[in-house]
């Protein structure tokens, strides 16, 4: 298929350097001519693939900063070009060719470390590995064993050879062998887009999102083509901005010259990319969502419309739940992830201040039926809410139903008997889901201080049993509770545990955008008496004399707000310890990126000792390093080498925790490592797969019926 553009490399073998750029360059000087209305810009490239939308956070364009190490001489230039980025406040990733030279381990801890990115450039750079069917697969292989040994997401190929047929075979989440427009390359054949795009998975195997270069690189501009300023890059840039595309660059630092002695033939002065840094960072400040190529793939993968799955029947599904849509992780990753199949989902959920009764947020139709305060005292006023909620609901998804029939109805608990309002689709034929989030009557007993020979928990176990019959099925958030519910209320073939993975489009490590001399720890969440915030709290008073640069910033609501901000003045701590308003998910975790330290305080009682919190995989997917109380569910899924143990309850063990992680950044960066390798198998682009299945099985079971 190739086998024309392999003469390249047999004769390259055998003709000085000197030569070779100067053939390219006749080359080059012949094609200009011919290709004027399509390079620089190629205008045809400006419509955006089926199905996209807006970058993160109304963001006007995307910059992603790429550097393909071709040679050992490029591999020991990597540590003066990331110093240069990061003082322009920028991050980038390498992408070695690891056949041809030996990338030390050091090095690829330091990219990570410092929040740059490591993919593979191909095993060899001389040589088109799409050549034949057999040589691609014999690379696939060792390129495969490399991806998962350094923990990769991307592949760019050596002279940018690309089938993207053939692509699938690699385990990659994106691959970067492409560019919209630059008739110079061997290849030469434009994909004919700014935007990243979705390779679709076949014959069983994965999709991965392509990344095509759409900013002319280093070595065409300054050593072939000889200029002498950033001209182009800015004319280019500036066009891409206005289409509201992705600015993908890449560089060699092969054939940078970073010293200010007389240029070689192959090599252009470091300034050039320099001046570029600056040119973005001081005409569009503040427009631009810079990202590494691993998050662009998590990003598009969620949001793109993929082809696989436009011959599936859409599904229409409701979702209730007695909680904030905008500020749930759980149920927003379910409702994402369905739309992002095509699917249509209807949210039923509370209001809180400013907000409207209904929004579509990433195309999910959120309807806000019930204002709330999180302020209960007493079991009466909690059990009235409750109450009132399940009547609204009822008549809401009654009349919703009776418009246009769900397929499935997802109820999320707290409370359990919420499935009642789902009484009408269950009769018309809906399945029904009970996601329990927490197990109600631990929680009731957490909540008010009540125990298991109480009536009311022996009530609400019997509430529980009979909203798990109504149920067609049952999904429990931890693999404990998935134990003790299986023991007293379901049959384990009717229960499946889903945990709270983070979605990895919205929690993943990115550059800090906070740049001052500040320590900040932090804990974001429900203001509840098992988060053991007052630990957290008295914790800190007795280390911020030892520690004069630390905060902790402390943000949502909850019902014990009011006795942590009493907790605050009586300790003298209005100026270390701030209680902030609840933000939306994608707000919170910028917030969250921009931390030194994660707090997860939850007391040891029977309800906080087995309940999950997600933030703490939040924290890791972020690359943030996260103290943890030892509790039981805790220590059943983490371990030391990831988190931070304090012993559950213990107001000086965790004080000395916090004090220990402040001045050891050794420590910091080791468990960020690792729990970055760790968070790899709760990624719920891995699980969701599971959920679809069990969605569309159900369905399936009562259309027979």
């Amino acid at each position: 298929m190739y086998s024309s553009k392999n003469y390249y490399y047999f004769l390259k073998a055998f003709m000085p350097r000197r030569l070779q750029i100067y053939l390219r360059r006749t080359l080059i000087n012949r094609k200009m001519l011919l290709n004027k209305n399509i390079w620089p810009i190629d205008k045809t490239a400006a419509t955006p693939p089926e199905g996209w939308q807006d970058w993160p956070d109304g963001k006007k364009f995307a910059l992603v900063l790429t550097h393909d190490v071709e040679t050992e001489k490029g591999l020991n230039k990597c540590h003066e070009l990331m110093k240069i980025e990061e003082e322009f406040g920028f991050r980038s990733s390498f992408s070695f060719v690891t056949g041809d030279y030996q990338v030390p381990e050091e090095l690829l801890n330091e990219l990570r470390t410092r929040g740059f990115e490591a993919g593979i450039h191909g095993l060899h750079h001389d040589g088109n590995i799409f050549r034949s069917r057999k040589v691609f697969e014999e690379h696939a292989a060792q390129i495969n064993q490399t991806l998962k040994k350094w923990n990769a997401a991307g592949f760019r190929s050596p002279s940018m050879y690309h089938n993207l047929d053939w692509l699938h075979d690699l385990n990659i989440e994106y691959d970067a062998s492409t560019f919209d427009t630059d008739p110079f390359e061997p290849q030469p054949d434009g994909i004919g887009t700014i935007f990243p795009f979705w390779v679709e998975g076949k014959n069983g195997k994965r999709g991965y999102v392509e990344l095509p270069y759409t900013l002319p690189q280093d070595f065409l501009l300054f050593i072939l083509m000889q200029h002498e300023n950033i001209d182009i890059w800015k004319t280019k840039l500036d066009w891409i901005v206005k289409q509201g595309g992705m600015a993908l660059l890449i560089t060699h630092p092969d054939y940078i010259n970073f010293a200010n002695n007389k240029l070689k033939e192959d090599k252009y002065p470091v300034k050039y990319y320099a001046e570029f840094l600056q040119y973005i960072k001081t005409k569009y400040a503040g427009q631009y969502w810079h990202a590494l190529p691993r998050d662009i793939a998590s990003f598009c993968s969620y949001r793109f419309k993929r082809r696989e799955n436009a011959a599936r029947e859409p599904r229409h599904i409701c979702m209730l739940a007695y909680s904030f849509y905008e500020s749930d992780n759980r149920i927003m990753r379910y409702a994402d992830a369905l739309t992002g199949r095509g699917d249509t989902v209807d949210i039923i959920a509370l209001r809180s201040e400013g907000t409207p009764q209904y929004e579509k947020i990433n195309n999910v139709n959120v309807y806000r039926i019930q204002k709330r305060m999180i302020n209960e005292k007493n079991q009466l006023t909690y059990l009235t809410k409750l109450a009132i909620f399940l009547i609204k609901s009822f008549l809401f998804i009654t009349k919703k139903h009776l418009q246009h029939p769900y397929d499935i109805v997802h109820v999320h608990s707290v409370p359990d008997f919420e499935v009642f309002a789902a009484l009408i689709p269950k009769l018309q034929g809906s399945s029904i889901i009970l996601d329990i989030h927490d197990i109600v009557p631990e929680f009731y007993a957490s909540k008010f201080s009540g125990n298991k020979d109480s009536f009311f928990f022996k009530a609400l176990v019997k509430i529980e049993q009979l909203s798990i019959k109504f149920s067609d099925h049952v999904i429990i958030s931890n693999h404990l509770w998935h134990k003790t519910l299986t023991s007293r209320s379901v049959n384990e073939s009717k229960c499946t545990t889903v945990m709270n993975y983070p979605d990895e489009a919205i929690f993943y490590q990115r550059p800090r955008t906070r740049h001052d001399e500040k320590f900040i720890m932090l804990y974001p969440g429900t203001f509840g008496w098992h988060q053991g915030l007052d630990i957290a709290i008295k914790a800190f008073a007795k280390i911020k004399d030892q520690a004069p640069q630390a905060e902790f910033h402390i943000y949502g609501r909850g019902p014990e707000r009011d006795n942590l901000a009493a907790l605050i003045a009586e300790l003298n701590l209005d100026n270390k310890v701030f209680i902030k308003e609840p933000l939306p998910i994608n707000k919170i975790a910028e917030i969250m990126a921009n931390a030194d330290l994660g707090i997860v305080p939850k007391k040891n009682d029977p309800f906080g000792g087995e309940a999950f919190s997600t933030k703490t995989l939040e924290f890791m997917s972020l690359g943030i390093p996260v103290i943890v109380s030892g509790t039981k569910i805790d220590k059943h899924y983490f371990n030391d080498s990831v988190v931070k143990f304090f012993i559950p309850d213990d107001v000086n063990d965790l004080a000395q925790s916090m004090l220990t992680m402040l001045k050891n950044k050794e420590q910091r960066d080791m468990l960020r490592d690792n729990a970055l390798c760790f968070v790899e198998d709760y990624r719920w682009s891995k699980k969701k797969n599971e959920y679809f299945e069990l969605v569309d099985s159900l369905i399936r079971q009562h259309k027979k019926s």
